[in-house]
């Protein structure tokens, strides 16, 4: 093995195109929208080294052996990356069991996690039975066992759901369904998520009088790990009283990041700090280190250890296994394994004695975790990790060094820490602010004490508190005084920035100004990087032309929440459906995309009450403080406290950049005898007086033959439109034939989750559409769909952009 390994630094440009060729290679292939049959990648996987001999055979000149090479190994790891996809999709979910009620037999693997709505849990499934019949079912499903569900218990109450443990085996009714995200611009992939996970179906626990009861077959030892994790997760809260803290100190021990709130997920992330309380790759790595020094300083107190292996050796060989144990622990994430493989490659060629290049040892290290995890190239969190090691090596920080001992010592390694974090933060916020629209300004001052702080103490108290629980009050209190530092920095006005994210070649740019700014060259070198930075910072996303407008109906699944932008105002109609108590559509997806796009709210309409129009409001609003309310919610209700709303009533109006805006219902009479919810939804009209979209909200038939019968005599009617947002996200008891040939639209927006509890759109619905040659644009076929007034016929589904082949094909 080290003759091997030392016989590639003497070929270092050969073995740079090949390592480069591969991840490239894999690239590629992760581009494919459509897979080709697992033959053809068969056929590329088994040609690469065939084309090799043959060119080999007739001699290559020198300079031609990198690329021959980089070809190679580009066709070896395109061809296996298509061929692991194509095996993958062979245990996918039959599309005749979607919608389908399962009996499924199964172990509960990894932790489940409970909240307001029930449990969610893991399912490695064993058997499944359709009407009494074998069916093939995916070997994993995400499961959800909603309270609401339940039986209820004889006394009337509901009943209590169990106490699912790891490793259990269960046998219950699932009704099934293809993984399925929103897809949004700027959002988060779910279903790239999920087929990294190798989950191929979701499902929930069917509990109703006609389906068999769940039934708990028994204790299992398959998930051993999982089961001590869950274990020592409900001694962390038993122990600690503040849940909050408990939640920080359970992520970092077994990595239940989930335990953690999402108020505080929002004070670590503006202040720059989530990396240090989700176990991820610089987390993982941080551990290493220190068990490094830990296990090195054990090692020299023998003389005879270190006669049989050299200290270093031993701390590094240590760091990297005792890091992979916790890693294990800790939930074996994807992050978590990505580092381990890097910090195995890189202990191999150490313990080795091979000398290789820094860039060489960066990208073997990168294309042993491509080659492992190809879709890894597609997190952030692979390009962070891996460009800011990159960045340590090139500046040489990460070059070891000698420092002297005692209090100098201290000193020289609290100056280095400081100006690593420094370099890290001024290379890396360009490719930040390119994958998230936002960078945190106190992250330098929040990491310089938290990254010591938690690190040196708090994690150490935490894994120590398994063995003595009360250490994890001492770790509590120490997490208490961070976060109240944290907020304080959180608080500040300008804490954290936001731009529209700007597009890849601003992006690729900013990253090489933010090198060559760290680089140790000469200062006339280095602030050549200043204007390559400043597309990152100035990029502004386009904006209608006045006189015209844009709608962006997002997909926010069961719900409504349309973005409407002119030349230098925005309007949001509806905020979408709250999930659970934790997450709604305005943290998930309207908050995200109004930053990546950089928009400032005038206006938020809400159209009605209704939790699926109103649940992301809160968090919206919380962006948006300067956003005018104006809805027809009751005087009492919650949302009040917040904001002060105004009453949509028709007759308002009012103009932004030649665009004109009317409310046309419910009228001002309708607040003192409407008895539905839906009744007074504020049906809302834009026009440039060539285009016109009408937003109704959840009108019903009663609103709709109102609308039709207060606007006939009026020539052209208001309610003329070429965009309609579908009534009620097309409920059967709306969209009757009478308003749609008053409204007369070209296309109709349907809201709607795919295969929602309520089969909304209704089938009746779609056929009066289909009978008036409506184009019918839906939430689950579509995702995010953008209309332009000034291209109306140029419109775009998001999930038909940039489509790849681990996207849901809906049928």
């Amino acid at each position: 093995m080290r003759k091997l390994l030392s016989y590639f630094p003497g070929h270092a440009p050969l073995l740079f195109a090949a390592l480069l060729g591969l991840v490239l290679g894999t690239a590629l292939q992760l581009q494919q929208g459509q897979l080709f049959t697992w033959y053809a990648y068969m056929a590329i996987v088994l040609l690469a080294p065939v084309f090799y001999g043959l060119i080999a055979i007739k001699g290559i000149a020198i300079g031609w052996q990198w690329s021959i090479a980089a070809v190679v190994l580009g066709m070896l790891g395109f061809g296996a990356t298509g061929l692991r996809a194509t095996v993958y999709l062979y245990s996918a979910l039959p599309p005749a069991l979607e919608g389908a009620d399962v009996r499924v037999t199964g172990v509960v693997a990894r932790l489940p996690q409970r909240n307001e709505t029930g449990l969610r849990f893991r399912l490695d499934v064993e058997s499944a039975l359709l009407d009494g019949q074998s069916v093939p079912a995916p070997p994993q499903v995400d499961v959800g066992w909603y309270a609401d569900a339940d039986k209820s218990a004889g006394d009337g109450s509901r009943a209590l759901l169990p106490e699912l443990r790891a490793g259990e085996r269960w046998q219950m009714t699932l009704r099934l369904k293809a993984p399925h995200g929103a897809r949004n611009p700027h959002g988060f992939d779910y279903e790239l998520y999920l087929w990294e996970q190798g989950v191929q179906a979701t499902g929930y626990v069917r509990t109703s009088a006609k389906d068999l009861a769940p039934q708990r077959m028994g204790q299992t030892w398959l998930y051993p790990v999982a089961l001590a994790r869950q274990v020592v997760r409900e001694r962390i809260y038993r122990q600690v009283e503040e849940r909050a803290f408990a939640g920080i100190i359970a992520a970092l021990v077994v990595g239940d990041q989930s335990a953690i709130d999402r108020v505080d997920w929002d004070v670590f992330r503006a202040t720059g700090v989530a990396h240090l309380v989700s176990i991820s790759g610089l987390h993982i790595s941080m551990f290493a280190w220190g068990m490094a020094l830990v296990v090195g300083w054990l090692w020299r107190r023998s003389g005879r250890l270190c006669i049989a292996l050299p200290a270093p050796s031993a701390a590094l060989l240590g760091g990297v296994l005792l890091a992979t144990a916790y890693a294990v622990f800790s939930g074996w994430g994807i992050p978590a394994q990505r580092t381990c493989l890097m910090l195995a490659t890189v202990a191999v060629l150490r313990l080795s004695g091979a000398r290789w290049p820094w860039p060489m040892v960066w990208l073997l290290a990168c294309a042993v975790v491509v080659a492992s995890d190809p879709w890894a190239l597609l997190q952030p969190g692979f390009w962070l990790s891996f460009v800011a090691v990159g960045i340590l090596f090139a500046t040489n920080i990460g070059a070891i060094k000698s420092y002297p001992t005692g209090a100098r010592g201290l000193k020289h390694h609290m100056l280095s820490g400081l100006k690593e974090q420094w370099v890290i933060t001024v290379a890396l916020t360009p490719l930040t602010l390119l994958l998230f629209g936002q960078v945190s300004v106190v992250g330098l001052l929040a990491n310089a004490l938290a990254i010591p702080w938690i690190t040196l103490v708090v994690t150490p108290l935490a894994m120590l508190g398994v063995l003595v629980p009360a250490l994890w009050d001492v770790a509590a209190a120490a997490v208490g005084g961070l976060y109240a530092y944290l907020q304080w920095l959180a608080a500040w006005s300008w804490a954290s920035i936001t731009v529209a994210v700007p597009p890849l070649w601003a992006g690729a740019a900013g990253v090489l100004g933010g090198l060559l700014l760290v680089l140790p060259w000469s200062w006339s070198l280095r602030l050549l990087g200043v204007p390559l930075l400043l597309p990152v910072f100035l990029w502004r996303a386009p904006l209608p032309a006045q006189g015209q407008f844009e709608l962006l109906a997002a997909d926010v699944g069961q719900g409504n929440a349309v973005l409407v932008r002119t030349t230098s105002h925005a309007l949001l109609y509806d905020a979408g459906p709250r999930y659970s108590l934790e997450s709604d559509a305005g943290h998930r997806v309207l908050v995200p995309l109004l930053q990546a796009l950089h928009t400032r709210l005038d206006t938020l309409v809400l159209s009605h009450r209704d939790m699926d129009h109103v649940g992301g409001a809160p968090a919206v609003l919380a962006m948006q403080p300067q956003a005018q309310l104006l809805s027809s919610i009751e005087a009492n209700h919650p949302l009040q406290a917040l904001r002060a709303t105004s009453r949509c009533a028709a007759g308002q109006s009012w103009e932004w950049d030649g665009v004109r805006f009317e409310v046309l219902h419910p009228q001002a009479a309708d607040y003192y005898t409407a008895a539905k919810s839906n009744a007074m939804s504020c049906v809302l009209r834009i026009s440039n007086g060539v285009q016109t979209a009408l937003l109704v909200g959840d009108i019903e038939q009663p609103q709709e033959a109102a609308l039709v019968a207060r606007y006939e005599r009026f020539s052209p009617s208001p309610l003329r439109a070429d965009v309609l947002l579908v009534p009620h996200h097309g409920s059967k008891t709306s969209s009757s034939a009478p308003f749609l040939d008053a409204v007369a639209p070209s296309i109709g927006i349907v809201q709607s989750g795919y295969r929602n509890r309520f089969g909304h759109p209704a089938a009746g619905v779609l056929a009066r559409l289909q009978e008036r040659q409506i184009q019918t644009v839906d939430s689950p076929h579509c995702g995010a769909y953008t209309w332009q007034s000034w291209q109306p016929h140029n419109s775009a589904c998001r999930r038909l952009q940039g489509r790849r082949y681990w996207h849901h094909n809906v049928p």
